[in-house]
């Protein structure tokens, strides 16, 4: 009788597999170092955040020397070069908050393709005849049409001017509006629970089909009866000339449109005036661009008041007095 043999394993030269644990763990891939471009700009005072993303597309910024035109792009104060139109970045700028009292005439952006007068040129203008000092570049936080007066806020500060355009829906805004002839009680009550308006320009039409949108609810309140009566009116939205559509849409013209409140801010300065605003102002308006409940002062000042019937209040192209 034959003995069993124990079977052996053939052995092989294969080195044997190193166990998972001991692997060496994969370099982490390097990040960009320094802030988005048009934050850094923003933080520098040139102009709002979204105003700095159209200044890098259209190839106005230059990084270290080379022009940059992508908005992904970082970069370090201190470190690297940042030019705007040729002009070195020199550091971020202290925040500067202002209210302006902005008359009929002028237009509120940075410069004009018409060459009107913007807001821009009313500050310098207001500072030098009243012999303030404004070594800062302001810029607004929102629009004014050309032809209506009222609260406007400017400031350096990009990122609040970007959270509160975020936040316009959210955001309180009280006008005194002067219309033509007398609407209905069932026009006020269509205007207080929601219209539909033209998006874009007054009568605009997109193709053959209107581009159109309801209104959120909106407060109407009458101030001043007449044949032109002046209606107090409380908006939560920012539409392109919404107002004026509003008003349109129930057979009535706008004739002038004045804002006296944003947020917690009311207007308190001259026409064509401006003042800067104290830190708990401040404080309101970040309350209010994060979507918080802020509430606005209940008496008015006389700027905010309509004048006696007759006394003008700004008119197009005027210019202030001092």
């Amino acid at each position: 009788m034959k003995k069993a043999t124990a079977t052996t394993t053939p052995q092989t030269n294969e080195p044997k597999p190193k166990p998972t644990a001991n692997k060496k763990p994969v370099a982490a891939q390097e990040q960009p170092t320094g802030v988005r471009l048009q934050k850094l700009l923003a933080e520098a005072g040139i102009a709002s955040r979204r105003k700095a993303e159209e200044l890098i597309l259209e190839g106005r910024v230059e990084l270290n020397g080379a022009v940059v035109t992508e908005l992904g792009t970082r970069a370090e104060l201190g470190k690297d070069h940042v030019r705007v139109d040729g002009k070195l970045l020199q550091g971020v700028q202290e925040h500067r908050y202002f209210m302006v009292n902005k008359p009929r005439g002028y237009v509120t952006t940075m410069s004009d393709p018409e060459r009107r007068e913007t807001v821009v040129d009313l500050l310098r203008e207001t500072a030098r005849k009243s012999g303030r000092k404004l070594d800062v570049r302001l810029y607004p936080v929102g629009r004014l049409d050309y032809n209506s007066e009222g609260l406007l806020l400017m400031t350096n500060d990009g990122d609040l001017a970007n959270n509160l355009s975020k936040a316009a829906n959210s955001v309180q805004k009280t006008y005194l509006v002067k219309i033509a002839g007398n609407p209905t009680g069932e026009a006020l009550e269509q205007l207080r629970n929601g219209v539909m308006i033209d998006r874009g320009r007054l009568a605009e039409q997109r193709g053959t089909r209107r581009d159109r949108v309801l209104t959120a609810p909106a407060r109407v309140e009458l101030v001043r009866r007449g044949e032109n009566p002046w209606y107090e009116v409380t908006l939560t939205e920012g539409r392109n000339r919404q107002l004026r559509k509003m008003f349109e849409e129930v057979g009535h013209h706008v004739e002038k449109i004045r804002r006296i409140g944003y947020g917690a801010l009311t207007l308190d300065v001259p026409m064509g005036d401006f003042r800067e605003l104290t830190t708990g102002e401040v404080q309101a308006l970040s309350r209010a661009a994060a979507g918080k409940s802020v509430q606005r002062k209940q008496k008015l000042s006389e700027h905010a008041q309509l004048k006696k019937p007759g006394q003008k209040t700004g008119s197009r192209g005027a210019k202030p007095r001092f």
